[in-house]
């Protein structure tokens, strides 16, 4: 039986844009297949020439999506000119350590005569050596083009599925096309709201990734509900100090992009910075686990990246450094959680 969000969201037409997505993982292909049931011009752009092959003949993401056909309408490109002839909007559904690459590659094959007018990255974490922010990256690459982020709690197989979810575009000064981004993406199953505080979403976005492998480390140790809750608590406190400090607003933290992100990310089965804490609290190494993965852990880069961050810039993270210790020096999460306790006391 069809999903009944998936029927509702089938008859509802929005006015059409073309989107292009490069990276076909996950992420990539969940927003092409959503897109693709709103109504849009997509085409899904996979790195490799032999992916694209293969999803052009199976009609499924088998790698990072598997079950879920792709829609009909749904193009599949690997040469990216032809591609962004066309394109209004482009999504960049990479890893964040593959983001500069990934921008480079559109600008080199972006026409004189495009029609681009937004660049929106789905990745969460930091560039390492020069811990900028994913739309940072993307203006560095491409000065003249709007950038900007998609965050909050959502899992791509559910999107693809067309379960409901509710998520936050940030794009600093470009009201008018934000707006026209924010329709063209929402539909009955996903709803975007907006912000202009793109600093926050992306640190929140970020920072999530390291509380949920720390929550992982509480669930591997069988450490309880309210170890969890405590963590998670002092987690979100974090979190906003951190960020204020770098420059973003307070009341972000509080919404989808900061303790939305958060909750759904610790908790989630789904969750592959939870899955890698859990399995190091239960005493798997983190070489071990690193070892022939085929998806990223965003929260380990982004955890050395940060806390590199916070001890240049003089700010107090203790749950992030406890984490910096337990990926990159081989601590115990045992031993991370009693350090965490045995700090002084204080007032909340």
């Amino acid at each position: 039986m069809e999903n009944p969000c998936q029927l509702v969201e089938s008859v509802v037409k929005l006015p059409d844009m073309n989107f292009a997505i490069l990276g076909a993982g996950a992420w990539g292909t969940a927003f092409a297949i959503h897109l693709s049931r709103l109504g849009h011009t997509v085409t899904l752009v996979p790195r490799r020439f032999e992916q694209a092959l293969a999803l052009a003949s199976a009609r499924e993401n088998t790698d990072y999506l598997p079950g879920l056909p792709l829609p009909p309408s749904l193009q599949l490109g690997h040469e990216l000119t032809p591609v962004l002839m066309e394109a209004e909007l482009v999504l960049l559904a990479c890893p964040s350590q593959a983001l500069r690459e990934t921008s480079t590659r559109l600008r080199d094959h972006l026409p004189a005569d495009h029609r681009l007018k937004l660049v929106v990255s789905l990745a969460k974490g930091l560039e390492a050596g020069t811990h900028l922010r994913p739309s940072e990256v993307i203006t560095a690459v491409l000065p003249g083009v709007a950038a900007g982020t998609l965050t909050g709690p959502s899992h791509a197989e559910e999107v693809a599925r067309g379960q409901p979810a509710a998520m936050v575009l940030a794009v600093a000064g470009a009201d008018e096309l934000l707006a026209t981004a924010q329709a063209a993406l929402s539909g009955p199953t996903l709803r975007l709201y907006t912000t202009d505080d793109v600093t926050g979403a992306e640190i929140g976005g970020c920072l999530k990734n390291v509380y949920a492998i720390a929550a992982g480390c509480c669930d591997g140790l069988r450490l309880g509900d309210n170890a969890r809750a405590a963590l998670l608590t002092r987690a979100l406190a974090e979190m906003v100090r951190v960020g204020v400090a770098l420059g973003a607003r307070a009341e972000t933290f509080y919404g989808l992009s900061g303790f939305g992100d958060l909750v759904a990310t610790c908790h989630g089965a789904w969750s592959r910075n939870r899955e890698f804490g859990f399995l190091l609290g239960e005493g798997r190494s983190v070489a071990e686990l690193l070892a022939g993965r085929r998806t990223v852990v965003e929260g380990y880069r982004t955890t050395g990246s940060f806390a590199e961050l916070c001890a240049g810039r003089g700010l107090d993270a203790p749950i992030l450094a406890e984490m910096r210790r337990v990926l990159f020096e081989n601590r115990p999460p045992a031993a991370a959680l009693a350090a965490l306790m045995g700090r002084g006391l204080k007032r909340e």
